[in-house]
């Protein structure tokens, strides 16, 4: 079952309270005119009941109608209605007028009465005026009621078509005007429809309304976090079809000259050789994937206060054994002092592991990891870089001369450690060493 439109819920939440309004003003109309007719029309019948009774004469002897039935005609004279009238004496019998005419007789302190009765199959309406004297009468004056009704009807239709008019005019009214304030929501949907899946491009947004420019950029924006996502899985996956091809050849070719020799020793040294291979590779797919997760990490970055001794100090360990293999001196200084930063701990993790493997691949035989406040620095005594160089060894797949010449890495590394010091908020720098002539790279984080 399809849902209503929008432009249909919109009419119903505002026409419905609008006819019920108008039902219920159309009630209170009718209940207003209906009165206001009856008083009128009571008020006319009661002049002619005292009409009537200034004419009736009272004495010792009894009471007396000093009119004749054609002034009583005349006096009664209505164009539309039928006027019936009774004069009774105190006894109730008939002075004069219309026999068998009776209605509901004054209370004891009241005067006259007005009630509705039937008389002759009529439905009449009728008024009751007593006159308390030594003589007492009553005068009864009875009439139909249809020119009450037609003037009810006609003030009804006098006030309610023209309502029934303006309420019909305004609801088109309401529908145009709902109709053309969702044509940019409509006009918005189609953009979207007819947009092709790799299209991420920002749609335009019709300034409308604050509602549909907060949805028009919320989806400008989503469509921001989804090129962003896209863009790095293309880089991704291309940076891994690029950089594995020269290892994974590397290791077929070592595979099949391998499998092409009678010798075990040789077959050794081809698997030794292809296990390096693959370490290889897996650290490069480790580094690709470093890097896609930190372009895509600014999307629900955990901070936390980190030590950052105790994160150098578990950084030296982790790369101890490595370090001796290689006859590496691998050490920290400064970590006497607990240093606490406003961080997350993985990725000044990556910082440490990708700076230090940096280090023993290009450095000389000294690593060292220094604190100086929240300010994290890694320092070897190789050959250091050019000036002019290093601004380039942060671009992705940007290598040094070391690099190049030994053939190893993809140039990932430092390039990783600076989106991940920018991710932090962390200032990046790198300069040769003073004292070791190495490369020093300073990563200073702002304090917890």
């Amino acid at each position: 079952m399809n849902a209503p439109s929008l432009t249909q819920r919109l009419l119903r939440s505002v026409l419905l309270p609008l006819g019920l309004t108008w039902l219920i003003g159309t009630a209170v109309a009718i209940f207003i005119a209906n009165v206001l007719t009856e008083q009128a029309f009571d008020h006319a019948m009661l002049d002619d009941a005292y009409s009537v009774s200034t004419n009736v004469q009272v004495s010792d002897g009894g009471i007396e109608l000093l009119l004749s039935p054609r002034e009583v005609t005349t006096v009664l004279f209505d164009q539309v209605e039928t006027v019936y009238f009774a004069v009774l004496r105190p006894d109730g019998s008939l002075l004069a007028g219309n026999a068998g005419l009776e209605a509901p007789a004054p209370g004891e302190n009241a005067q006259l009465r007005f009630s509705d009765i039937v008389f002759q199959g009529n439905a009449l309406r009728a008024v009751v005026l007593r006159h308390d004297s030594p003589n007492a009468y009553q005068v009864i004056i009875a009439q139909t009621t249809r020119a009450r009704s037609t003037l009810v009807a006609r003030l009804l239709s006098y006030a309610l078509t023209p309502q029934l008019i303006l309420l019909a005019l305004l609801a088109l009214w309401i529908w145009r005007r709902i109709r053309n304030d969702l044509r940019p929501l409509g006009e918005l949907q189609r953009a979207l429809d007819r947009r092709d899946a790799r299209d991420l491009a920002p749609v335009p947004v019709a300034q409308t309304s604050r509602e549909l420019q907060r949805l028009g950029n919320t989806v400008n924006s989503l469509f921001e976090r989804l090129g962003s996502s896209v863009r790095a899985q293309r880089e991704f996956a291309g940076n891994v079809a690029h950089e594995l091809r020269t290892p994974l050849a590397g290791i077929r070719a070592l595979a099949e000259y391998g499998l092409a020799q009678p010798n075990p020793v040789v077959w050794r040294e081809q698997l030794e050789r292809i296990a390096a291979s693959q370490a290889r590779a897996s650290r490069l797919v480790d580094q690709l994937l470093g890097l896609a997760l930190a372009d895509e990490a600014h999307a629900g970055l955990q901070r936390e206060p980190v030590r950052l001794d105790r994160l150098a100090e578990e950084a030296v360990m982790r790369h101890l054994t490595r370090a001796d293999a290689r006859g590496v001196d691998l050490g920290a200084i400064g970590l006497e002092k607990p240093v606490t930063v406003d961080a997350n701990a993985a990725l000044i993790e990556g910082i440490l592991d990708n700076l230090i493997d940096n280090a023993m691949r290009y450095g000389g035989r000294t690593i060292t990891i220094e604190l100086a406040g929240s300010t994290l620095s890694v320092v070897d005594d190789g050959a250091g870089i050019p000036a002019d160089a290093q601004r380039e060894l942060v671009q992705r797949g940007s290598q040094g001369a070391a690099g190049q010449k030994l053939g190893q890495g993809a140039g990932l590394g430092l390039s990783i450690v600076a989106r991940y010091a920018k991710l932090l908020g962390a200032e990046l720098t790198l300069e040769n060493d003073a004292a070791t002539g190495g490369l020093r790279v300073n990563v200073a984080f702002a304090g917890a």
